[in-house]
């Protein structure tokens, strides 16, 4: 029988030997201007050329590091660059938005989120919780269900994602479970500049989210707020949805936006 590992909140203290010797290849060619092969790789990390060939095997699968066919040698990859301009990118889009979340749960009373695109469906960077003993609650890193929740329809809609594949999940009896339902929500969406959520997640909870544009047109974040069905209910939707279109187009403008929407692909 498996036993749990307890929440401390903290990394765990045991590491991955493997993990760490990847590393430490990594660092090798970050210290190389240029190229290096396999046996040098291993003097210099200190490490079995056999183990260093399997390890930078691993790398270039992942992309973090590119063997060069020409000499036969190795670099650091792309994937690092894309890596860090999305993180830095999320750094600053946190750094931004977070006034405008509390300015959102200081006019509806309820929960905001901003969330950034995934390799799948949007993913929450981060969120100011409600000061209501009932909340909506929100988990960083949670992802956002594309054709089940309101902030995964603003990303169908305009972050030239197309409609998941196969068999839509019917998480409650309101889900948009057929495909046309689907797309005929996502005009919809696409119409008015922003999406609902009538508990097609989770009975309990609605949610109303809206695009955020960075510099060249394109969608940059998704910026929400969310609520229990009993007290975030049509009428307070609807009364959310100037703040919440307001705080999107401040965000937009802060980041660079021009006012100008890259063409969209359905």
């Amino acid at each position: 029988m498996s036993r749990a590992v307890p929440r401390t909140g903290q990394p765990a203290i045991r590491l991955v030997g493997s993990v760490q010797r990847a590393f430490a290849l990594v660092d090798v060619l970050a210290d190389r201007d240029g190229e290096l092969g396999t046996n040098e790789i291993a003097r210099r990390a200190g490490l079995n050329a056999s183990s260093v060939s399997r390890l930078l095997a691993t790398l270039v699968a992942g992309g973090l590091v590119e063997h060069v066919q020409e000499t036969g040698r190795y670099r650091l990859g792309h994937r690092l660059v894309e890596l860090g301009n999305v993180v830095l990118a999320r750094l600053d889009l946190r750094q931004i938005a977070r006034p405008h979340l509390h300015a959102l749960v200081e006019s509806t009373g309820e929960t905001a989120t901003l969330s950034a695109q995934g390799e799948r469906d949007a993913v929450t960077v981060d969120f100011v919780q409600s000061p209501a003993s009932v909340q909506g609650v929100a988990q960083l890193g949670r992802p956002s269900i594309a054709h089940a929740t309101a902030t995964g329809k603003v990303l169908l809609a305009f972050g030239r994602r197309a409609l998941p594949p196969g068999p839509l999940k019917a998480y409650t009896s309101k889900t948009l479970a057929r495909r046309s339902d689907l797309a005929t929500e996502l005009d919809a969406v696409r119409e008015r500049g922003y999406a609902y959520n009538f508990g097609e997640r989770e009975d309990d909870l609605h949610a109303v989210a809206a695009p955020i544009w960075g510099s060249n047109g394109e969608l940059a974040a998704i910026i929400g707020v969310q609520g229990p069905a009993t007290r975030f209910d049509g009428d307070a939707m609807e009364a959310a949805v100037e703040p919440l279109l307001g705080h999107a187009r401040d965000v937009s403008l802060e980041l660079g936006w021009t006012g100008l929407v890259r063409e969209r692909v359905r």
